[in-house]
């Protein structure tokens, strides 16, 4: 397995509660996993830990053949080749499109960039576009500016944080399409966590419902019915 997360434990400011409690999964190269729960499971907190926001308590985090963490190792955030989609979207507004997209490519020359670049607005498309402004763009717009700016740099893992809870309903079902259509494109793993059923079940390969930071329910979408009811 590509991703292999093993009983990972975690607590906030020393407390007795776990907020992740023995959570285990693992996911093949490609793969498409969401994380559905209510707010204060801990599903948010398993991404901060992915992401080495956090530093569990206990439990390991392997992606292909690096250990990201185990009671011996904790690799940095910035070394770990992992992407994130905000809830927010999180782009520069001070920067063009162009700009938020190749911020965070620090290899390569000007022309690998611009190709870089070029292929991310091709991908999202939106090759329209590299010369506005976050506030010249729609919610939608702005969502695939980020996802493009996460996916620029090549990361070995793509993380959301609620991707679709800043859309209207219509628009929500138009994003997740193309947002699957994406990610099976470039190939890259993607692990986003979710309060939308909905969400969950367009998006992923793989579903968890996590409780109370336990994984009590995995396996495909189609199999998993009423959740959290």
């Amino acid at each position: 397995m590509y991703i292999q997360i093993k009983d990972l434990c975690f607590a906030y400011n020393k407390s007795s509660k776990l907020a992740v409690d023995h959570f285990t999964i693992d996911l093949e190269k490609g793969g498409i996993l969401s994380i559905l729960g209510e707010s204060g499971s801990g599903k948010s907190t398993i991404l901060r830990l992915l992401a080495g926001l956090e530093v569990p308590t206990a439990g390991s985090i392997t992606v292909g053949d690096a250990v990201l963490s185990n009671d011996n190792t904790f690799v940095l955030p910035e070394k770990r080749g992992i992407g994130m989609v905000f809830q927010d979207y999180a782009l520069f507004p001070h920067m063009t499109v162009a700009q938020n997209i190749t911020f965070g490519l620090k290899k390569g020359g000007r022309k690998e960039k611009k190709q870089r670049l070029n292929e991310m607005l091709e991908l999202v498309n939106l090759t329209d576009y590299e010369k506005r402004y976050p506030h010249e763009l729609s919610g939608g717009q702005q969502q695939r500016i980020a996802l493009a700016r996460a996916l620029a740099p090549n990361p070995v893992l793509l993380l959301f944080d609620e991707p679709f809870s800043n859309l209207d309903a219509n628009l929500q079902y138009k994003i997740r399409e193309e947002l699957r259509l994406i990610l099976k494109k470039t190939g890259i793993t993607s692990i986003f966590v979710t309060h939308d059923e909905n969400d969950a079940r367009t998006l992923a390969d793989k579903m968890v419902i996590l409780q109370k930071g336990k994984l009590i329910k995995s396996g495909r979408p189609c199999d998993m019915l009423s959740p959290l009811n």
